[in-house]
């Protein structure tokens, strides 16, 4: 069996499962955002009294913090009081940051798990070897109550990637890249499995935004199989005793792709789509109004370390934004501790409050009709950071840093 397929028999008491095959698993973790109040209310309609285990579950206040409206106000207030009705060991207020970077950093993500969140891009989660994927609020309540969930195991894709990234090129070209060639319908309801000489190096922080874009591809979940790096990460902060599973040498997956990225140079998802890509190279004349690096695609210590390289002792050009939004508190804590947060903000950058941000549209910097921006975060589907007349271009945080240097689309190479 495939290392996905080994973590879900276990979790539904197995010995083996197929692909296309309905179970019912164990969850390790649950975690509910701040879009999902719904889950609450779902939770008391089908009679549940308390969740099923106050160690496993979490709420996380990211997508609007702090609150930018009443409404966003009450639902944090009624969140917080099911939260203490239910003395959840862990809660993340809004002083937290993005799901899927403070889960990790708290302990709460390690090899062989099962984490379900009622966020689409927990699909990042397969940077640890966990099998991470997102439902909506009903499924969720019933996670609560019973601590199980319905499944089908998905087929499952291997994505092998070799050659080394030139200088400029970045984990989130390269996937993006990939989303170009394969399209954003390319793996619906599968699991994708990347392997190869160029992802077996790759950090933590890298092997994160791959995992996080699979799901532009369709994806139901990604797995990346520990390297000793992630492993003396996990080691350092889990909270529970984990196993590692790895895939049997004979195992056949439903379909193969391969890629050499020795050659590739930094690439850009243009409007409207996040698979209508190109090499960055073509986009050089677009005009930009501001930048964005930051969410749960590009707002960790190395996203934001580089941009602070490329713009320290420099400004950003007349009448362009840059928003910079670390990815959790502890990334913020570091960054300031580096000096970043102080080069960035002598460039003319402004720095949010650790979280989603202008990501999903609601506030921190979204941008007005006719507006362009140039942004590290995973989608650029019309109005999906304001205006649906407004234009978002997908690239690295290294792009975006060099963007906003001279108010256009720029390849970040020369400033590294």
């Amino acid at each position: 069996m495939h290392a996905i397929e080994k973590i879900l028999a276990k979790a539904c008491g197995k010995k083996i499962v197929e692909s296309g095959e309905i179970i019912n698993a164990k969850v390790d973790f649950a975690e509910i955002n701040d879009l999902y109040l719904q889950t609450v209310y779902s939770f008391k309609e089908m009679g549940g009294k308390k969740i099923w285990d106050k160690d496993r579950a979490a709420f996380v206040f990211d997508h609007y913090a702090p609150c930018p409206t009443i409404e966003a106000a009450r639902n944090h207030a009624e969140m917080r009081a099911f939260a203490k009705e239910n003395n959840l060991t862990y809660h993340f207020d809004i002083n937290s940051g993005v799901c899927h970077q403070v889960m990790p950093e708290s302990g709460l993500v390690y090899p062989g798990m099962i984490i379900i969140a009622t966020d689409s891009h927990t699909t990042t989660h397969g940077a640890f070897g966990a099998f991470g994927t997102g439902v909506g609020a009903t499924d969720m309540a019933a996670i609560l109550i019973s601590g199980e969930i319905w499944l089908r195991v998905p087929e499952i894709i291997e994505i092998k990637i070799d050659g080394i990234a030139k200088k400029g090129v970045y984990a989130k070209d390269v996937i993006l890249y990939i989303l170009g060639k394969l399209k954003a319908d390319g793996a619906v309801y599968k699991a994708i499995d990347f392997t190869g000489s160029y992802i077996k190096n790759l950090d933590v922080a890298e092997r994160m935004v791959i995992c996080n874009m699979a799901l532009e591809l369709g994806a139901k979940a990604a797995y990346i199989e520990p390297n000793q790096n992630v492993l003396d990460y996990v080691n350092k902060r889990a909270v529970r005793k984990f196993e590692v599973q790895y895939t049997d040498p004979e195992y056949k997956y439903a379909e193969y792709y391969e890629f050499n990225i020795s050659t590739l140079e930094p690439q850009v998802a243009c409007p409207y789509s996040v698979d209508n890509v190109f090499p960055l190279s073509s986009q050089t004349s677009v005009k930009i109004n501001q930048g964005v690096i930051g969410t749960c695609t590009g707002g960790r210590l190395e996203d934001i370390e580089i941009a602070a390289k490329i713009l320290k002792n420099k400004k950003i050009a007349d009448y362009v934004r840059l928003v910079i939004i670390p990815a959790s508190r502890e990334v913020m804590l570091e960054c300031i501790n580096m000096g970043y947060i102080q080069d960035l903000m002598d460039a003319g950058a402004t720095i949010g409050t650790p979280g989603c941000g202008p990501c999903l549209g609601a506030h921190d910097g979204v941008i007005a009709k006719g507006e362009v921006c140039i942004t590290a975060s995973n989608r650029n589907f019309p109005g999906r950071m304001g205006s649906i007349d407004a234009k978002l271009y997908l690239a690295s945080p290294a792009a975006v840093a060099a963007s906003v240097l001279t108010g256009y689309i720029t390849s970040p190479e020369k400033y590294i």
